[in-house]
């Protein structure tokens, strides 16, 4: 819902039932058993309200990133942060801002914790970004990959980097200029940090 001429979605995965219960809304069996591409899923829901959205169901990598130095702003979200090293330093290159989310869910005593994440990079403030966003992809063992149903902090995490993209282009206030933000889930305490001097 926002007056932007293209959206582009990429990604190479299904669209299967463990990543559904992370997403918004609610599909049919019909649509999980079509055995789509992620991002063609998405296209097709979102195409009726929202023109110019254009699916890629691939991965960026080395053969395709060049693809970005168009775009205007970028959303950075990925389950493995190895490949993620390659497209911030190009993004970078390409003096494009961008958002990178992420979240780190530990389960004690057969509860949730942790922290969702927030990290913007602009040709004002780039520096800190090596110091907030993991390169490492996280060890197998991860509760985040156990397929535990979190989808309401996916959809905080995206409303967030979302506001910060408006902030960043003048639909919203921004007084602090914060280019990290966490949100801990234990204390529901919101820290900003990383302002332009």
């Amino acid at each position: 819902k926002t007056p932007v001429r293209e959206i582009h979605l990429y990604d190479r995965d299904t669209f299967y039932q463990h990543n559904a219960f992370r997403s918004p809304g609610a599909p049919s069996g019909a649509d999980l058993s079509a055995k789509q591409p992620k991002v063609t899923y998405f296209k097709n829901l979102y195409a009726k309200m929202h023109r110019g959205i254009i699916d890629h169901p691939v991965h960026l990598d080395a053969t395709n990133v060049e693809e970005l130095r168009g775009m205007d702003f970028v959303f950075v979200c990925l389950d493995k942060n190895s490949p993620k090293k390659l497209i911030v330093e190009k993004l970078e290159e390409f003096n494009i801002p961008f958002t990178d989310v992420g979240m780190g869910i530990q389960l004690n005593d057969n509860v949730l914790g942790g922290i969702v994440r927030v990290t913007t990079s602009t040709a004002q403030m780039r520096d800190h970004l090596c110091s907030r966003v993991s390169f490492e992809d996280a060890p197998g063992d991860d509760d985040y990959n156990r397929n535990i149903q979190i989808a309401d902090l996916n959809a905080l995490n995206a409303a967030l980097a979302v506001i910060k993209w408006k902030k960043v282009f003048g639909f919203y206030r921004d007084l602090k200029s914060e280019h990290h933000s966490q949100f801990s889930i234990d204390t529901n305490l919101l820290l900003n940090e990383d302002r332009p001097q």
